[in-house]
């Protein structure tokens, strides 16, 4: 069989990959502790999954419009003047299946073959892939540790060239919890509008932020807005994962080319999931449901960094933000235990696995060797033992 040439250039999802790994080996009766998949352990709010419920129970069940349902979008609007000092209309907004797919349709509607899409490193998986899956090509900035994994306004001008088309912003960041302050966005929107380059802003992890103020590089007046599609997902701040709800807003140009590309694939988001999404931006209950989320997670956060600084040649600078902590690990590189040496990250994410019972993502799997990605979006008991035995086999 021979396929088209677009799947030979796309590579599985490693943090997937590694999920099911893990559950392959649970399934075997092993005790393993996951630390790998990006996803909130938390249930989905009772009221936001009644009114999923409710929504079924009454037929909200047909077609709906294809960039998805007026009402939710005016409370998308409401939130984003709100939260985010962003004033767009409701035809300046899609909603989509998840922020993966929201995405995709941002790359569909702006990338065309032979286009520049500068992308930071660290950066999340999907990232480049999506670009390729365009035609697009990715050009990488090797970002610096001691730059908290930010991307410099000098390294991004040096990064640009005639064929730059878009900058992929991802704050807070997957893997590094990074957060750029708005000083830094304000540089980089300076330079943007400068060279005429869009942005892709990625402000998943918006409501997780632990030190300091997340803002919208969007924000810093209309000639930057309207080079800038911003994204979100109910998934991070409601753990609404598997309900695959996402939107973004944007120029009314690409959202109705968006738009227009999403009605011939998906037709449109699934309609009793809009209907919850309504509940979760409205609700009263939401916000004491995100706070204890919230909460938990930073506690877990200081947790995390507090024992992997106490692994022998590991050290871990503390994230701003998301659920990731991202270790330099290259004090245990060239180390051999049974004889087997452990060369690069990725050997010693197998190591871990095999010989801890942990599950961790290798720095490489996000462009940047040398590191691995903690997911705190699990229990601190698992925390506390997933560390321990981290140690305990290290030694």
């Amino acid at each position: 069989m021979k396929l088209a040439r677009r799947t030979t250039q796309i590579a599985a999802s490693p943090t997937l990959a590694l999920s099911a790994k893990a559950k392959e080996l649970k399934s075997q009766g092993i005790d393993v502790i996951d630390f790998g998949v990006g996803e909130p352990d938390f249930d989905t709010p009772e009221h936001i999954k009644q009114s999923g419920i409710k929504a079924i129970q009454s037929g909200f069940t047909k077609y709906t419009a294809a960039a998805g349902i007026p009402e939710l979008k005016k409370v998308i609007v409401e939130k984003l003047k709100k939260n985010n000092n962003l004033e767009y209309t409701q035809a300046q907004v899609l909603i989509g299946c998840g922020g993966k797919h929201v995405l995709y349709d941002i790359m569909w509607a702006l990338i065309d073959a032979g286009d520049e899409v500068i992308l930071p490193a660290p950066y999340w998986v999907t990232y480049p892939e999506q670009v390729k899956m365009s035609d697009g090509v990715n050009v990488i900035i090797q970002t610096k540790e001691e730059n908290d994994f930010k991307m410099t306004p000098e390294e991004f001008r040096a990064a640009i060239t005639p064929k730059t088309k878009a900058l992929i912003l991802n704050s807070p960041s997957n893997p590094t919890g990074s957060l750029y302050t708005p000083e830094e966005l304000k540089a980089i929107a300076d330079i943007c509008v400068e060279k005429g380059i869009y942005v892709i802003s990625d402000e998943c992890y918006e409501d997780l932020v632990y030190d300091g103020k997340q803002v919208s590089i969007a924000s810093f007046g209309p000639e930057i807005k309207e080079l800038t599609v911003v994204c979100y997902t109910f998934s991070k701040s409601y753990s609404m994962t598997g309900w695959r709800l996402g939107y973004c807003a944007g120029p009314t140009d690409i959202i109705k080319a968006m738009s227009e590309f999403q009605s011939h694939t998906t037709s449109n988001p699934t309609s009793f999931v809009q209907k919850a999404g309504i509940e979760a931006l409205v609700s009263p209950q939401s916000a004491p449901a995100m706070k204890a989320m919230y909460d938990e997670f930073d506690k877990r956060r200081i947790r995390t960094v507090e024992l992997l600084n106490q692994v022998p040649g590991v050290t871990c600078r503390t994230p701003s933000g998301a659920f990731y902590a991202f270790p330099n690990i290259t004090g245990l590189l060239g180390k051999t235990y049974k004889g087997r040496k452990v060369e690069n990250d990725s050997d010693l994410s197998a190591f871990l696995l095999e010989e801890a019972h942990i599950a961790v993502v290798p720095g490489s799997s996000f462009g940047f060797d040398g590191f691995l990605r903690f997911s705190y979006a699990t229990s601190m008991e698992n925390i506390e033992k997933g560390i321990s035995r981290m140690i305990e086999v290290l030694k």
